[in-house]
C-alpha cells in the first residue's frame, strides 16, 4: 500500500530536482572541532560527532543541516545521549582519520564517503564509494523537503537485524527490504544490528525503506527530511549495542512484579459479572494468574470514561479481583466516536488530527486532554494497568484504514517527517501522568506499535492481530527477536492467534494442538498473555490440552525468581531476555540465521515446535562444555544439530553448563509467598554465576536503592558453589530464606516440579555462605 502511494501519490513525489553530491565532486575541505570534524563537499556540509568511545553521530545535508536540527522527542538530551569523548584526528593527502579508543572514522578527501572500522583496522560499515548521499527534493505535504539516502557497503558475511517487528517470517534481513511504517502487526524501529558488532541507528520518525536487495549495497531511504541523519553504534558485543542505544534514547523502568504472571484475556468480557466469574473460576481451582483483562467496547461512547450498562459498579469489580490477588488491565484506544464527549472537546480545541477521530499525542496539551478527561479518569477508578489498543494509530472511525499518518499534519510538524512517532509520544504522556499522579504504582501499559525510546515508558508490545495458524505461529519467533534486538525487551503475542479459521472453533482437537504449543512458547515470552476473538479462551476451554497449559503456566510461576532478577537486569544493566542465538554467539556463522531457537535468560534455551502434528524437531547447541536436557536432566556434550524429542507436552528446553536458575514454590499469583524456599538448580560442567534480585514489587522505591541482591557463583574447578554477602535491603524483607541446592543430574533436579531429595539445604540470613559438593 505505501509503496502505491509513494510511486503514484502527487503529495508525495512531485517536484523533483536532485542535489547529488556524488557527481564530478567540487573541492572537499576539512575542519576539526572540539567534538569531531566538519567536511565540506560543495553545497553539502557533513558533520560527524563523538557522543562515546562507541558511538559516532553523522548528520549531512545541503547547506547547513545542524543550524535547525532539534533534539528529537525520542532521544534523551544531549548531555546525556551524547556527552562527547576523547579523540586523535589526523588528516592527509588521502583521508581524514578519527580515532577514538574504541573504532576509527575515516573521511574520504577523494569521494566524501565515510567508512567505520575497529583499533585493529577490521573494517566495520562503510559508504557507497559512488554516490553515498542523496538528497532528491520533493514536494510533501506542501512542504518542500527532501528524499534522503545513505547508502552503505555491507560485508558479504554478516547478519543484519532489528527494525522493529515484521511478519515476513525473516531473521536474518540480507537480501531483503524492509518498509519502516507503523500497521497493524508490523512495527516500525528504525535500529538495524549487525552480527559484526555495530548498529545504525536511523534518526527519524519518516517513513524508510532499509534495502538489501543487492548483496553489497544497504541503504536507509527516507520520504521526508533535510538530511542524512544517524549514529554509528559499536559494541562489539550485541549487549553492549543495545546498552548504547538505551543510553541515547532511555533506559527500561521495571514493571510491577504481577505483570511477569499470566495474563488471561479474550475479546471480549461482555459484563462485569462474566469478568468476576472468570477470575472467581481460576482461583477456586487454583491456576496461577495475575492480570485479567477488559477489551475494547465497555464504553457507552469510545472516548468517553463512561461504562455501559453491564458494567454496573466498575469500583466494586475491581475492589473485588484485588481481594483475589488478580490486577486489571483495561482496553483504552487514541480513537474518539464523533459523537462522544471529549470528541467535541477535542475537535473545539483543534486536539485531533483532521479527519482521522484521533486525537493528537505530538501536542503536549493534547496529551494533558487525554489524561485529565479520559485515561486519569479510568486511573482513578483503580485500573492497574492500561492496553493502549491502536498506536500505529488507526486513522477513522468506525472504518479502519491503514495505520499511517503520513498525510496528516500535526502539532510537531509534518506527518510525514513523523509518521512513526505516535506509539512513543502516546505511552510517553500516559506514563507521565500516570507517575504525576500516583509515583508509588509502576506503570504497565500494552501498546500494538513501538518506535525509538519506547522501552523508557513502561510498555510492552504485542504482535498484533495475528491469524491463527501454524505458518503465523512460525513467524512471531523471529519477529520478536528482531523487536529485542531493536532495543525493546518487552513483547508478546496473542497466544493461539487472534482470528480463529472458521473452521476450527476452540473445541476443535487440531486447533487446540495448536493453541498449546502456542501456550508452550508463550510462556517463554517476556509477557505472558494469552488473547483471541473467540467466545471462550480461558485455559479450561481447551479440554484435553488443559493439563498440558497448566504445566507451562505452573513452570512460568516456579520460574519467577529467574524471571524477576532478569528483569532487574534489563532496568540496572540494560539486558535483553528474549535473546536470539546471535547475542550469545555471534562468532558462530550458524547462529546468523537461526531464528526460531532462542535464549530466554543465560540459562534456558527455548525452542518452540510449530509445525502441526510434530513430535521431534531440529536444534541447534551451540558452543558449550555440555547442555542439559531441562526435563531429563541428561547431559549432551559439544555442539552441534540434535533430534529434540517433542510430544505435544514438552517443547524442547536446553541448560547451560555453569547456569545457576532460582526456582520458587508452586504459587498461584506472583507475589504469594515472598519468603518462601528457593530451589537453586546447579548445571555443573562450567563456571556460573547468578544475581538474585528482590524489592516489594510494586513501587519505585528501588531507584532509591531500596532491594536487595544475593550473588551466587559456582566454581567448577573448586566445586564450590557460594551464596554470597546480601546487598541492600527493602521493607518488608525476609531476614532468612531457604535455598535448596540441587545439582542437576539425570532424572534430578529435572522438569517443572519441585526437586523430592535436595541435595543441600542452606537457612541463609545474608552473610556469605560457601557449599561444596
Amino acid at each position: 500500500m505505501l509503496a502505491g502511494i509513494f510511486a503514484g501519490g502527487a503529495s508525495l513525489s512531485t517536484a523533483f530536482a536532485q542535489f547529488n553530491p556524488g557527481h564530478a565532486l567540487p573541492a572537499i575541505t576539512v575542519e576539526q572541532t572540539a567534538h569531531g570534524f566538519v567536511a565540506k563537499i560543495g553545497d553539502e556540509s557533513l558533520h560527524v560527532t563523538v557522543c562515546g568511545d562507541d558511538v559516532i553521530h553523522v548528520v549531512a545535508g545541503p547547506g547547513d543541516p545542524t543550524a535547525s536540527s532539534p533534539v528529537q522527542p525520542w532521544m534523551l538530551e544531549a548531555s546525556k545521549s551524547c556527552p562527547g569523548a576523547s579523540f586523535h584526528f589526523v588528516q592527509d593527502e588521502k583521508e581524514a582519520t578519527l580515532t577514538t579508543a574504541a573504532l576509527k572514522v575515516a573521511f574520504s578527501l577523494k569521494n566524501g564517503n565515510l567508512a567505520y572500522s575497529d583499533l585493529q583496522g577490521k573494517s566495520l560499515l562503510r559508504e557507497s564509494s559512488n554516490e553515498p548521499r542523496t538528497y532528491d527534493k520533493a514536494e510533501v505535504n506542501g512542504e518542500t523537503t527532501y528524499h534522503v539516502t545513505d547508502r552503505f557497503s555491507p560485508d558479504r558475511v554478516e547478519g543484519l537485524y532489528g527494525l522493529g517487528q515484521h511478519q515476513n517470517g525473516m531473521f536474518n534481513y540480507r537480501g531483503a527490504t524492509i518498509e519502516l511504517g507503523q500497521n497493524n502487526t508490523d512495527v516500525a524501529i528504525p535500529l538495524l544490528v549487525s552480527s559484526k558488532g555495530y548498529a545504525v541507528m536511523w534518526n527519524t520518525a519518516s517513513l524508510t525503506y532499509v534495502d538489501n536487495r543487492f548483496p553489497t549495497e544497504l541503504s536507509f531511504r527516507t520520504m521526508a527530511g533535510d538530511a542524512v541523519d544517524y549514529y554509528l553504534i559499536y559494541g562489539p558485543e550485541l549487549d553492549a549495542v543495545i546498552h548504547q542505544y538505551r543510553n541515547l534514547t532511555g533506559h527500561t523502568p521495571l514493571f510491577p512484579k504481577w505483570a511477569y504472571g499470566f495474563f488471561q484475556s479474550k475479546d471480549r468480557y461482555v459484563s462485569q459479572k462474566e469478568v468476576l466469574d472468570v477470575a472467581a473460576r481460576y482461583r477456586a481451582e487454583h491456576i496461577p494468574i495475575d492480570g485479567i483483562v477488559q477489551d475494547w467496547f465497555w464504553w457507552q461512547k469510545e472516548g468517553d470514561p463512561v461504562f455501559n450498562k453491564n458494567f454496573p459498579d466498575v469500583r466494586g469489580e475491581l475492589k473485588t479481583l484485588h481481594d483475589e490477588h488478580v490486577h486489571a488491565m483495561l482496553s483504552v484506544w487514541g480513537l474518539f466516536d464523533p459523537d462522544s464527549e471529549n470528541f467535541k472537546k477535542i475537535s473545539a480545541k483543534h486536539f485531533d488530527i483532521y479527519n482521522a477521530h484521533v486525537y493528537d499525542a505530538t501536542n503536549p496539551a493534547a496529551r494533558d486532554f487525554y489524561w485529565n478527561n479520559l485515561a486519569g479518569k479510568l486511573f482513578d477508578m483503580g485500573w492497574d494497568a492500561f492496553w493502549l489498543d491502536s498506536a500505529e494509530p488507526e486513522e477513522s472511525w468506525p472504518h479502519v484504514g491503514d495505520a499511517i499518518l503520513q498525510n496528516k499534519h500535526l502539532s510537531i510538524g509534518s506527518g510525514a517527517r513523523y509518521t512513526n512517532i505516535f506509539p512513543l509520544v502516546h505511552t510517553g504522556g500516559v506514563q507521565e501522568h500516570w507517575k504525576e499522579t500516583n509515583d508509588q504504582k509502576r506503570v504497565f501499559l500494552l501498546t500494538r506499535s513501538a518506535f525509538l525510546g519506547q522501552q523508557r515508558n513502561g510498555a510492552t508490545t504485542w504482535s498484533g492481530d495475528i491469524y491463527s495458524t501454524y505458518m503465523n505461529l512460525q513467524r512471531q519467533v523471529p519477529a520478536g527477536l528482531n523487536f529485542a534486538l531493536s532495543g525493546n525487551p518487552y513483547w508478546t503475542t496473542d497466544i493461539g492467534g487472534y482470528f480463529q479459521p472458521f473452521d476450527r472453533p476452540a473445541n476443535d482437537p487440531a486447533y487446540q494442538q495448536l493453541y498449546a504449543r502456542w501456550f508452550e512458547f508463550g510462556a517463554f515470552c517476556p509477557v505472558f498473555r494469552t488473547h483471541g476473538h473467540r467466545d471462550h479462551n480461558e485455559m479450561w476451554t481447551y479440554d484435553k490440552v488443559e493439563p498440558i497449559l497448566l504445566k507451562y503456566d505452573k513452570l512460568r510461576y516456579r520460574l519467577m525468581p529467574y524471571i524477576y532478577s532478569l528483569a532487574w537486569r534489563v532496568t540496572n544493566e540494560d539486558y535483553t531476555i528474549q535473546r536470539p542465538l546471535v547475542m550469545d554467539w555471534r562468532g558462530d556463522e550458524k547462529t546468523w540465521d537461526i531464528g526460531d531457537q532462542f535464549m530466554f535468560g543465560p540459562a534456558l534455551m527455548v525452542n518452540p515446535v510449530m509445525r502441526e502434528g510434530a513430535t521431534k524437531r531440529d536444534v541447534y547447541l551451540p558452543a558449550s562444555p555440555v547442555w542439559y536436557d531441562f526435563w531429563t536432566g541428561d547431559r549432551i556434550a559439544g555442539r552441534g544439530w540434535i533430534e529434540a524429542e517433542a510430544p505435544l507436552d514438552r517443547i524442547p528446553l536446553y541448560v547451560r553448563a555453569g547456569s545457576i536458575v532460582p526456582m520458587g514454590p508452586e504459587i498461584e499469583y506472583a507475589d504469594e509467598n515472598p519468603d518462601g524456599p528457593i530451589e537453586l538448580r546447579v548445571y555443573t560442567g562450567a563456571d556460573g554465576s547468578f544475581n538474585l534480585y528482590h524489592d516489594e514489587g510494586n513501587n519505585y522505591d528501588y531507584k532509591k536503592g531500596l532491594h536487595s541482591v544475593i550473588p551466587i557463583r559456582w566454581d567448577e574447578a573448586a566445586k564450590t558453589l557460594t551464596i554470597g554477602t546480601r546487598k541492600g535491603e527493602y521493607p518488608g524483607m525476609p531476614k532468612e530464606r531457604t535455598f535448596n541446592i540441587v545439582w542437576v543430574g539425570r532424572e534430578h533436579g529435572a522438569g517443572e516440579a519441585l526437586a523430592s531429595r535436595p541435595d543441600k539445604t542452606i537457612r541463609y540470613s545474608g552473610a556469605a555462605v560457601v557449599v561444596k559438593r
